[in-house]
This record gives structure tokens, C-alpha cells and sequence, in this order.
């Protein structure tokens, strides 16, 4: 097949109902050209296609009920509202109308016939649809049933789903006669190994299924013509990170031999040995970094798994060969804590390690800018700070990141600008928060993976209980019962709503309240709006043992390190992620003693809170908990935001869809040595309106 740009001779301009404000409102939502509207795929359905007994309805159910009005009643509290009666053979629901006149009041007859569709709720009385769509069917040839499933497109204000739907079938009636063209840009020895639609069957289907058996397969998203364009979509996906890590690799590298003996002098300062998950990976870096072109590493560790002393290791090999390390954390304090220990293990090799972040000002912020470009100072620690315009290293050689589901694709790679005319430094990134497969095989196709899979000698299994807040005594007393035995813990509040302030005020008065209750035991607070070195006197005092209990916000949710922790209380769980959750809890049990975490919620838990917390008390395994997150949560969270791209899936699902992504692997494979003037079509038609991976 020859691969054609796809047809944009027909404007959106072109189609009724579209003047230059719905235009600009349209260009909001990525869409462009009628093409474009082809690809603005429906995220759910409503079923119109048949009239659901009103005993079968659930809350947040949508669906077509037909029944007899039983009453109809005005009530003028604190809120004048037309509460109607409705009853079919089944049961009874309410509709309930805060915006009527009074022609529509004596309509809502007794013993009238009335079909609506609308929303079930939760009531004062029992199920309701507040303002539902309705007619009178037995007075007029009205009639809510619809032919096929009605679809939910992604919209924004000023366009609303009947205008949406119009235009775009106006859209597919120009792709039905030609005047639209698309081009197939699957293989099709793939659809055929698969039994998939073609484009030309599959886009009309999502926008208008008119085949009534396949309800069931469209709602659930299992649909031939879905799993068509799920695949194709996240085929794009994979083929710009490929693309991006091709043109990284098309750079020259630093070649860093081995530097057995400095490796050997740090080991041996060690106070423990490696396990042999971090030998392995140490050695699989270490074979990166001899090659001529950049590496693009993640490790993937489990909390307290020894991600920085592989990093380290790494970190020595460049500075052996004469070149820079920059190791870059997303907060202050982590960032800080970092440099502690790098700087403790550098002094023992003669190594001179710095420290930059936004809040480093002054002479000592020019002194130490001045030691990064001059070359003296071989690895610099710090936060973002590393790789703003004023920064400028000597030589650099290795880019070590931290948490990398923090930053965005494009923050970790403005680093590499940081490197020599014409040279790329090799990249590590590092996560403690455990990706499943197929979601690493996604989000990071650009990167090798390594994996530690073992944690050190001596690490216990956390014990994790599950209990309702108003037990706080029993808690308090296991605390008060820890401390004194010379153990320390962790008090955590976490975001009570998206306000910094409000948050530092509520462990505040957690901490007052803990005072008072624990007389006898020393306790500190630290939150996100201490100063730095204020942040800094406290953990550093917490780590010594003279702070017995830490109260805190989820900014120790990284990084912290103190062996002697093994209570960790966790207020309002049922709030975090179970990520976040698994990240909290292994700030404990990381020394030998025995370690226990308590996950307080408040109120009634969900059916879906109960699954929740159900996971962390069953499981310490991070890659399980992370599986059940994507599950639960999708990959936008448990990537972070930031992670250009991957939230903004149009149609494809990386929890429900993970089936496909091995296949994506060989797909891409077989297009890149087969079909290679596929890829950038595929990669624009999915992705044009976002910043590509592969522009970077």
C-alpha cells in the first residue's frame, strides 16, 4: 500500500452548525478538520436502545424507564421543587425538577404515561433522576428509544454532545462517500491474525453501532472495532518513544570503562554487602556505559531495595573517566538527603561532591555554580535546579534522576542539553514506585529496564492493620508503648484537599493534640511549608533518635532512611493512592526490627476503599500493590500528571488493554523493518496535537 497524506481538503468550516466560535471551541479539544472529528472517539455510551425496569436500576445507572405517573407535588422548602412519582410493574422512582413552569407542573398529570432517561441518584426518598429528559409517549409520537447506542464524547464548554454528534456524523457521511479519505496504516496480515475490522468498518461502528447484539461488547470496550483503534493507538504511542530513543542514540556518548579499584574502595566503606539483584544491575549499567552512544536506563526497585547505591556505583564510574555526575531529585528534602550520603561516601575517595537547588542563593549559590563549570566539583546534587539556563557543567557524563514518574518525559531529558557540543551524557532514572510490565513497556519504551528484585539481608515483611479512626486511643497507646521501648514513629496527615496550607494546618493540630497525649514522648513535626533548614534540623534530629514520634505530611513519602522507625500511622488512607500508600509504609522496616503500619480511615469505606486497603494488608510486594493501582486508578496517577502524553489515551485503556501491549511490541518491530513509511502517519494521526516524545 502507498501511504498518502490523509485528505484535509474539507474544513471543518464546511460542515453545518460550525462558525469561527464552535471552530475555535473545537481546536480546543485537538480537533482541526473534519479528519480529525473522525478521531474524537466516544469514551462511553449511553443505552437508549430499550426501556430498563425501574427495579433493575443502580446509582449512577443512566437508562430509558417508561411507567405511570402516581403523583405530582410542589414543595416549597427550602427550595421550590416538582417532585414526580413514577411506577412501572417492576417499582416506583422519583423525578425530581427545580427549574418548571406551571404548563409543565400540569402536564405531570396522575395516570399519565411518561418515559424519561436521566441518571439514577441516591434521594431523600428512595432513587430519583434529578431533571431527566422525558416525553409523553401515549399523547404524542414522541419517544426517548434510539436505534443504536448513544455516544459520550470528551467536549469542553460551549459544545455540547447533540452538536457534537451532529457534526461528526456529518463527518462520516463525507468518509462513507469519499470525499474524506483514511488510509490503513495496520498491516494486514495483523487484522486478519486478529479478525479485526478495517478502519474504514471500524471508526463508523464506535461513532454510530447500530447492531443491537453487540451492546454489551461496546459498553465494556471489548469490541472488535475498539480493540482495532486501541491498538493502533497505542501502537503510536510506542513508535514515538522508539523514535525518540533512535534519535538519542544517533548522538555520541562518553565511553566510561570500568573503574574496579574506586568501586571496590566504596564497597568495602559500605556497612553491609550488595545483594546480588544490585551486582547485577550495577554490572548491566556498567555495560551501558562502555558504548559509544547514550545510555537510557530505568531502575525499578522496591522501597528499600538499594536503588543509590547502584546509582552511586554508576556515578564513580564517570568520575573515574573524568567526567561530571549531575543526580537530580524531585523535592528539597529527598534532593538533600541524597546529598548527605553521597557526600559521606565521596569524602571517603576524595571525590567532591556540591549541592544546587532553587533555594541555594548568594555567594554560595555562585561559588558553587562557579566549582560545577570549572570542573572541581564532580557530582552535583540538588532538585530541578540542575538544569536551569544558568547552570553550566564542566563536563558532563551521567544524568542520575530520582523517582522519575515526578518529571515529565521532556524535564528529564532538557538534562542532556547540559552535556558537551555534540555529546549526550548517559541517563539512569530510578523509581520506587513498582511499574507493572505493561505499563514500563509503554510509558518508558525509550528505556532499558532493570529490575532490583530483592531486597537486603535482615528486611522484614511490615505488618499492616486496617482500623477505623475512632480506635485513635489504641493507636496512641501503641505508639506511647514503642517509644518507650526505645522504637521512634511516624504520624502521617495527608492531603486533606488540594491546599498546601490547609494540610500544614491539620498536622499542626495533630502534633498539639499528639503533645498532649504523649506527655513523655519527644515528637516533631515537619510539612511542606518549613523552611529548609528548619526541615532539615528536625529529620536530622529524628534520624539521631532525639525525636521519638515524627508528625508529617506526605513529604516523607520518599527518601527517608531511619533504621530505628518501625510504627508508621497513616491518618485517612483511604484518601492515597495505594502507591502513595506502599511508598508511606516503607519508611518503616527498613533495619532489621520487626516494623508494623497502621492505616486509619474515617467513616464508612467503600466497597472500593475496602479493596483498597484490603491489598496493603495482605501484601508487601510492591509490583502486585502497583497492579492493583492501574487497576483501580489508571496509568495517569500512578505515573504522575507530568508524564507527557500517557494520560491523554483517546480510546485505549492501559489497565483494561494491558492484553495488547506485548503484541505492540512485535507490531512496532515488524513496522519499523518492514513498513517503515508507516510510522510518522501513524504517530501524527494519534499524537499531532500533543508534543511528540520524538521531538524532544
Amino acid at each position: 500500500m502507498i501511504i498518502k497524506s490523509e485528505n484535509r481538503t474539507v474544513t471543518l468550516g464546511d460542515l453545518k452548525g460550525v462558525g469561527p466560535k464552535v471552530s475555535e471551541k473545537l481546536n480546543s479539544l485537538g480537533i482541526n478538520s473534519p479528519i480529525d472529528l473522525l478521531f474524537h472517539l466516544p469514551f462511553r455510551y449511553q443505552d437508549r436502545t430499550r426501556i430498563r425496569p425501574i427495579r433493575s436500576l443502580r446509582p449512577r445507572d443512566y437508562g430509558v424507564i417508561e411507567g405511570t405517573i402516581v403523583s405530582a407535588d410542589v414543595t416549597t422548602g427550602r427550595r421550590r421543587t416538582l417532585l414526580v412519582n413514577i411506577t412501572d410493574s417492576s417499582g416506583s422512582i422519583n423525578i425530581r425538577l427545580f427549574h418548571f413552569n406551571k404548563m409543565q407542573e400540569q402536564n405531570f398529570a396522575v395516570d399519565k404515561r411518561i418515559q424519561c432517561f436521566g441518571e439514577v441518584r441516591f434521594g431523600v426518598n428512595g432513587f430519583e433522576m434529578v431533571h431527566p429528559e422525558y416525553v409523553f409517549p401515549a399523547s404524542s409520537n414522541n419517544n426517548l428509544i434510539e436505534q443504536h447506542l448513544t455516544p459520550i464524547y470528551p467536549s469542553t464548554e460551549g459544545v455540547q454532545q447533540n452538536l457534537l454528534r451532529k457534526i461528526i456524523s456529518q463527518a462520516l457521511d463525507l468518509f462513507r462517500t469519499g470525499l474524506l479519505s483514511l488510509d490503513d496504516l495496520l498491516p494486514e496480515f495483523i487484522s486478519n491474525q486478529w479478525q479485526l475490522p478495517s478502519l474504514a468498518e471500524a471508526i463508523p461502528q464506535l461513532h454510530q453501532p447500530s447492531n443491537l447484539d453487540e451492546v454489551s461488547a461496546l459498553l465494556n470496550f471489548t469490541h472488535p472495532a475498539q480493540t482495532r483503534l486501541a491498538l493502533e493507538e497505542l501502537l503510536a504511542h510506542h513508535l514515538s518513544l522508539r523514535k525518540l530513543r533512535l534519535s538519542i542514540q544517533q548522538y555520541a556518548a562518553p565511553v566510561l570503562t570500568a573503574a574496579p579499584e574506586l568501586l571496590t574502595a566504596f564497597m568495602q566503606n559500605l556497612p553491609f554487602e550488595l545483594t546480588a539483584a544490585q551486582q547485577r544491575v550495577i554490572a548491566e549499567i556498567q555495560t551501558d556505559v562502555a558504548k559509544p552512544h547514550p545510555m537510557l536506563r530505568l531502575v525499578q526497585g522496591d522501597v528499600g531495595s538499594g536503588k543509590t547505591i547502584v546509582a552511586m556505583a554508576a556515578a564513580l564510574q564517570a568520575i573515574h573517566n573524568g567526567w561530571q555526575v549531575a543526580f537530580m531529585a524531585p523535592t528539597e528534602m529527598l534532593a538533600e538527603q541524597h546529598f548527605q550520603n553521597c557526600d559521606e561516601w565521596t569524602q571517603a575517595l576524595g571525590i567532591k561532591t556540591g549541592w544546587l537547588s532553587g533555594k541555594l542563593k548568594g555567594k554560595l549559590r555562585k561559588q558553587e555554580l562557579e566549582n560545577l563549570f570549572s570542573g572541581e566539583t564532580q557530582l552535583l546534587v540538588g532538585t530541578h535546579a540542575l538544569f536551569q539556563d544558568e547552570v553550566q557543567y564542566h563536563r558532563l557524563g551521567l544524568i542520575i534522576i530520582d523517582e522519575q514518574h515526578r518529571f515529565g518525559v521532556h524535564q528529564r531529558l532538557a538534562l542532556k542539553e547540559k552535556g558537551l557540543q555534540n555529546i549526550v551524557p548517559h541517563q539512569v532514572v530510578m523509581t520506587a514506585t513498582p511499574i507493572p510490565r505493561t505499563l514500563a513497556m509503554t510509558a518508558y519504551a525509550d528505556l532499558d529496564l532493570s529490575i532490583i528484585d530483592e531486597l537486603p539481608k535482615g528486611r522484614q515483611a511490615i505488618d499492616t492493620v486496617v482500623i477505623a479512626d475512632n480506635r485513635r486511643s489504641e493507636v496512641i497507646e501503641r505508639i506511647d508503648k514503642a517509644c518507650k521501648a526505645g522504637k521512634q514513629a511516624y504520624w502521617v496527615c495527608p492531603l486533606i484537599e488540594e491546599s498546601e496550607v490547609l494540610n500544614c494546618q491539620a498536622a499542626e493540630k495533630t502534633a498539639s493534640d499528639l503533645r498532649e497525649l504523649l506527655p513523655d514522648i519527644a515528637i516533631g513535626l515537619v510539612h511542606g511549608r518549613l523552611k529548609s533548614d528548619e526541615k532539615s534540623r528536625i529529620m536530622a534530629a529524628f534520624k539521631q533518635g532525639e525525636i521519638s514520634l515524627l508528625v508529617a505530611t506526605t513529604v516523607i513519602e520518599v527518601g527517608v532512611d531511619v533504621p530505628n522507625a518501625s510504627l508508621m500511622i497513616i491518618e485517612n488512607a483511604e484518601r492515597l493512592g495505594l502507591s502513595q500508600l506502599h511508598q508511606l509504609r516503607g519508611r518503616v522496616g527498613r533495619g532489621s526490627i520487626k516494623s508494623s503500619c497502621v492505616l486509619l480511615y474515617h467513616g464508612k469505606l467503600s466497597q472500593n476503599g475496602r479493596e483498597r486497603l484490603g491489598i496493603m494488608r495482605r501484601s508487601n510486594d510492591g509490583f502486585e500493590i502497583a497492579e492493583k493501582d492501574l487497576e483501580l486508578r489508571g496509568p495517569g496517577e500512578l505515573l504522575g500528571t507530568r508524564q507527557t502524553g500517557l494520560i491523554h489515551l483517546r480510546l485505549a485503556d492501559l489497565s483494561r488493554d494491558k492484553h495488547l501491549i506485548p503484541k505492540v511490541e512485535e507490531i512496532a518491530a515488524e513496522i519499523c523493518k518492514n513498513y517503515p513509511n508507516r510510522i510518522e502517519p501513524l504517530i501524527n494521526r494519534w499524537l499531532k496535537q500533543k508534543i511528540q516524545y520524538g521531538n524532544v
